[in-house]
């Protein structure tokens, strides 16, 4: 009888040290137990009690990169979960997919209460100068373009931004046009100046020359050199996306082509255009003899800006925008729910 209780005894003992494979489990067992608890109460202390990794650090003689850890550790055991309670008015899913769909980095979807334009500039324009509030960095060189309606509105929401300052604000494109308009071309330059703490650079030229002999000659004055040479140096661009047929801003400023000259780009295949330069619905350049006729920054140019911001929106503009996305001529996109919804049905 004894000699069976020992053999029986020497079958449950494992192989390193004699311990009982029902014991090293209970063991096993109790660890993992202690483990998860004491995952559970860090976790707690953190989230809920709103301590921080210092503080529960002291508190519970455990050091700070431990803790650090067990936190992690709670998360992956499905101790701790987010849930994020979107809400009303915000979209991320559409920013998601649009991401992703035009892999762009960064996209920013804004509430809009009608789906027309008066409704979308306001909105977006809002969007736009909330975004420059937070993300504009020191010793910036801003470019703008001159004629468009939703920086217009950008401008005119933005709050002066004290936490740091640009060094200057660079106009992409001819700013000198009709004098009615032409108001609101230096407007956009020189309050965005004034409200970012920098230096405003006008380009004093039209954007469109009457043929490309005019367009050297107004390149060749020092003061335009100068625009365009810092808008080769621009870290921060900020632009419209226009539609073959020009926005009323831009058409009532005179730097517009001609019908003719419109319809022969668009029977090239042109959708829109950024600052000036035509593409076409699969974002690529679009080139004519317009293009000697522009003064202003060149798409070859824009996409060697580290942040292209692009603001725009409505149902006119949606095989344009499309076309600037897959282009990649905009790094971050800020635009309305509607043209969001329309961009992605277009994909």
């Amino acid at each position: 009888m004894q000699g069976c209780i020992f053999l029986h005894s020497l079958a449950n003992r494992n192989k390193s040290g004699g311990v009982p494979r029902w014991r090293a489990a209970v063991r096993a067992s109790m660890s993992r137990i202690n483990s998860l608890r004491l995952m559970t109460r860090v976790a707690q202390m953190y989230y809920v009690e709103n301590l921080n990794q210092s503080e529960i650090s002291a508190q519970t003689h455990i050091s700070q990169a431990t803790i650090s850890r067990l936190l992690k550790k709670a998360h992956k055991e499905g101790i701790v979960k987010f849930a994020i309670n979107v809400p009303r008015g915000i979209y991320p899913e559409i920013e998601t997919e649009l991401r992703s769909r035009f892999g762009i980095p960064e996209v920013i979807v804004t509430e809009c209460g009608a789906d027309h334009e008066d409704s979308i500039l306001t909105s977006i324009g809002e969007a736009a100068a909330h975004y420059l509030e937070n993300t504009l960095g020191p010793g910036e060189i801003i470019g703008i373009s001159s004629w468009s309606a939703s920086l217009l509105r950008m401008v005119d929401k933005l709050h002066p931004v004290k936490r740091v300052a640009a060094e200057r604000v660079v106009q992409l494109m001819g700013g000198i046009g009709n004098p009615a308009v032409q108001v609101h071309a230096t407007h956009l330059t020189t309050r965005l100046a004034q409200l970012t703490g920098a230096s405003p650079q006008l380009l004093p030229a039209p954007s469109v020359a009457r043929s490309a002999s005019a367009s050297d000659v107004l390149g060749s004055d020092p003061s335009v050199q100068a625009a365009l040479e810092f808008g080769r140096k621009v870290t921060l661009a900020l632009i419209g996306v226009g539609a073959v047929e020009p926005s009323y801003m831009l058409a009532n400023s005179g730097n517009v082509f001609t019908s003719e000259e419109l319809h022969d780009v668009a029977a090239k295949g042109a959708v829109g255009d950024v600052c000036l330069r035509f593409f076409d619905r699969e974002g690529n350049p679009v080139r004519t003899e317009l293009d000697s006729r522009v003064i202003g920054i060149s798409l070859k140019d824009l996409k060697s800006v580290p942040r292209v911001v692009g603001v725009a929106g409505g149902a006119r503009k949606i095989d344009a925008i499309r076309g600037a996305l897959l282009g990649r001529y905009m790094n971050v996109l800020i635009t309305d729910r509607f043209t969001a919804t329309r961009l992605l049905a277009a994909s």
